[in-house]
């Protein structure tokens, strides 16, 4: 019953976002459109008196939902990777430098506003102690603007799972800072393509530089430009193909449960304080080399996959947002705004003077407004605002800063024990530590890509000269 609720709101904020301007110029998702409507009309804001007939009980059950489906979310992160990717491989091998390069810029912009989250929260620990801030408190501004709505909502459930009473808050914070940085960061990320292509800073900018209706809706009418799901692997006469990919991930998280409840029986040291998703993350690892190697690749397709972990992303996003403890999230409304500017002009700061730097004269204003997308938002904010400077991506900037985005999520493999482990039991001070451990680390990356970059092609670092763009005008609405 709650679910098929949360589905109508769902469905509500999709017709929205095709019918208001302001959510389709923003790229507002339905699941955050949806999932406001739901918090604005329910007892989290009227009480007794909500607008619509929503009991407590069910925000609660909301609030669930969040640490429920982020087990299979994450289990199936692993799943397909490295199947029938041999030519994207071959790309990355022979773009490493820009990939290198991308991929740390991007990582040292999300450490450093988790520097900046924890820094923030020191000082008020230390002078407005009666703010009486959680210890984890800082880290939501990070999994707001860099990670995105999914993110924030994964953070409550992380924080449940180790069983700190202030996950429903600071999922809360978290969804908070994940508005605002989507919104402020599309409203002023056109700005900033308006300025730079009226300064000839755009290296690419046709007359049509806009983002098709198709996407700004969130939908297109016309069948032939509908994409496909993914590719049908079996036949339906046997077992349709999306109960292959559910039943792999459910049973992955099945299994992720059992091995957990077996190391909380027996009091395994380290492992009984890990939560099931990472259990589930793990081991789909393990999963998915075993099918490479019993060439059961060809039973799988990524975008299928995708699909499914993107309807449980929705539902998730929409829920943690429905449940937001409004009240309590309110009593911190000064710090976040005070931190939402800071972590704008910061992130400014490091993407375009650090790009370009970086990549010289080779495409740094492009490279820079999808990296500042999806730096205050997710990736797909950042692919429009480069659409609309780069309507074609005849750049190489969505290519590099794919394969780059990929990297990380590599190389969180080995991090992610040390951040959990500090989110667990650390305080302020070890996870401001942390933070600044990976921004060093993300920094070096970066400057070992930038050091490749400038030894293949060091005319590119001559002295800077005006960009002249193809076709210079004003960006549309």
């Amino acid at each position: 019953m709650e679910v098929a609720v949360l589905c109508m709101f769902l469905l509500l904020g999709m017709f929205l976002r095709a019918r208001v301007p302001a959510f389709r110029k923003m790229l507002l998702p339905a699941s955050v459109i949806g999932g406001f409507i739901a918090l604005l009309v329910g007892p989290r804001v009227w009480g007794e008196h909500s607008l619509l007939p929503i009991s407590e009980a069910t925000v609660n059950s909301w609030s669930l939902l969040p640490g429920v489906l982020i087990v299979p979310i994450f289990a199936a992160v692993p799943l397909g990777k490295g199947m029938n990717e041999q030519n994207s491989k071959s790309s990355a091998r022979k773009n490493l430098p820009s990939v290198l390069a991308s991929g740390g810029q991007f990582g040292l912009t999300s450490s450093l506003q988790s520097v900046l989250g924890f820094g923030i929260a020191l000082l008020c620990m230390k002078f407005f102690p009666s703010l009486n801030l959680y210890r984890t408190f800082g880290v939501e501004l990070s999994s707001g603007f860099a990670g995105g709505h999914g993110t924030a909502a994964g953070l409550g459930a992380i924080l449940q799972g180790y069983g700190l009473d202030y996950w429903e808050l600071s999922q809360g914070v978290a969804t908070t800072f994940a508005t605002i940085g989507l919104m402020g960061g599309m409203i002023l990320g056109i700005a900033m393509i308006n300025r730079a292509s009226a300064r000839g800073e755009t290296r690419i900018l046709k007359k049509a530089g806009e983002i098709p209706m198709s996407t700004l809706k969130g939908y297109t009418t016309d069948i032939r430009e509908q994409k496909s799901l993914g590719r049908e692997t079996t036949s339906s006469s046997s077992i349709e193909t999306i109960t292959v990919h559910l039943g792999i991930i459910l049973a992955d998280s099945a299994l992720a449960y059992y091995l957990r409840s077996l190391a909380v029986a027996y009091g395994i040291p380290g492992l009984s304080s890990i939560p099931v998703w990472f259990y589930a993350l793990l081991q789909m690892y393990a999963i998915n080399w075993l099918l490479k190697k019993l060439h059961l690749d060809w039973m799988l397709d990524v975008h299928l996959k995708s699909r499914i972990t993107g309807a449980l992303s929705d539902i998730a996003i929409c829920a943690a947002i429905a449940s937001m403890p409004i009240k309590a999230v309110a009593s911190y409304a000064g710090l976040i705004a005070i931190m939402s500017i800071a972590g704008f002009v910061v992130t400014y700061l490091v993407v375009f003077p650090l790009c370009r730097w970086i990549f010289g004269s080779s495409y740094p204003f492009e490279r820079a407004i999808i990296s500042w997308g999806v730096s205050t938002g997710v990736m797909i904010n950042g692919m429009m605002l480069l659409k609309i400077c780069d309507p074609d991506y005849d750049s190489p900037a969505l290519n590099d800063f794919s394969m780059g985005f990929a990297m990380l999520s590599i190389i969180s493999i080995f991090t992610s024990p040390f951040y959990y482990g500090f989110l667990q039991s650390g305080t302020t001070m070890q996870n401001f530590l942390w933070a600044l451990f990976t921004f060093t680390l993300y920094t070096v990356i970066m400057l070992v890509g930038r050091a490749g970059l400038k030894k293949e092609a060091p005319e590119n670092y001559a002295k800077a000269q005006p960009v002249q763009p193809v076709i210079s005008g004003e960006v549309g609405e």
